[in-house]
């Protein structure tokens, strides 16, 4: 008979690739549109500014921290370097690029700042920052929209063309970024000593107070990386619709950080990879991708998406009790 228990998964993202490949094979049966090359990519592309956003939240969660702030975030800058370029005709993009960039990480650096030396809870100093940058933005801005933005931001740009079965294809600038960001995310997890002492302040922030790792210093850190993946993010969502709303980023919060804990990552920190943060995005990126193309509402969307985060939540939950269960009962 043959061994299939070489095929049990043995952590959170092996569980979550069997149900990716699950939920794969149900749509390639319910909808022949579902596995067409053209919309693998449009769903690729379409949650490239999602995944980068969870990458960056992954780190801060790493630490054992959340931050709600980054869409905001991302739609401040994306509003201030285009009002740069409608009320100056500032059009240099790596100037502008590298200023939306500082932008964000001076909004995740306040954050850590306000976190540890007030010693509030993470979250709600994170919620006080969204709503006050994007009050503000509403305010100042009236909602009011901008479209007349920089060649260089809007162009689309054939990246890595392609041909299959005599269809020309091609990968975009929006999925290609959020790789170069998930390999720049891992080099630095996994292989750099600032990496390990994430890890360590999220495992238990005292111990690692302890033996000389200054905490303070790496919260700023993850706060500030969050910010200038949140910066980049808004670029490259103006990059994909050509235009800056102000309020379209906002609210999307949610799928994020469903995306990065249903990826394995913990709440409480210490925990997760990065490339189970992208099955995450993907996770639910398939969903709703999937669910619209056999016709279900988008009101049962959200419960059936919900349904499957809260599910994910508690199994990972439950075995992290078994885990830790010391009993002798």
């Amino acid at each position: 008979m043959p061994d299939f228990s070489r095929l049990r998964p043995h952590s959170s993202q092996g569980w979550l690739a069997w149900v990716l490949l699950a939920f794969i094979l149900f749509f390639s049966v319910a909808s022949d549109q579902f596995l067409s090359v053209q919309n693998l990519l449009d769903l690729a592309e379409s949650y490239a500014v999602t995944g980068i956003f969870a990458l960056g939240l992954f780190v801060v969660l790493v630490t054992g921290g959340i931050d709600i702030s980054f869409a905001a975030v991302a739609s401040v800058v994306q509003y201030l370097i285009a009002s740069l370029f409608v009320q100056f005709q500032f059009d240099n993009a790596a100037l502008s690029i590298l200023l939306a960039i500082v932008c964000g990480t001076t909004f995740g650096v306040i954050n850590a700042l306000l976190i540890t030396s007030l010693r509030v809870v993470s979250i709600i100093i994170t919620i006080s920052m969204q709503s006050l940058l994007f009050g503000l933005l509403m305010w100042v801005t009236g909602g009011k929209s901008l479209y007349s933005l920089p060649d260089w931001w809007i162009t689309l740009r054939s990246v890595l063309p392609f041909t299959w079965q005599g269809n020309s294809f091609q990968i975009g600038l929006p999925l290609i970024t959020m790789l170069v960001i998930a390999g720049l995310t891992a080099l630095l997890l996994n292989k750099t000593n600032l990496g390990r002492q994430l890890y360590a302040v999220g495992g238990d922030a005292e111990s690692a107070r302890r033996i000389g790792i200054r905490v303070g210093l790496i919260h700023v850190f993850a706060y500030g990386w969050l910010g200038a993946m949140a910066a980049i993010g808004g670029l490259v969502q103006v990059y994909r619709m050509g235009e800056v709303v102000p309020n379209a980023l906002v609210g999307g919060e949610l799928d994020v950080l469903a995306a990065t804990v249903l990826g394995g990552a913990s709440l409480m920190g210490g925990k997760g990879t990065v490339s189970g943060t992208l099955m995450g995005v993907f996770l639910i990126a398939i969903l709703k991708n999937g669910l619209n193309l056999i016709g279900v509402s988008n009101y049962f969307m959200n419960i059936v998406v919900g349904g499957v985060i809260m599910v994910a939540i508690a199994v990972t939950h439950y075995k992290k009790r078994k885990e830790t269960d010391v009993s002798f009962v």
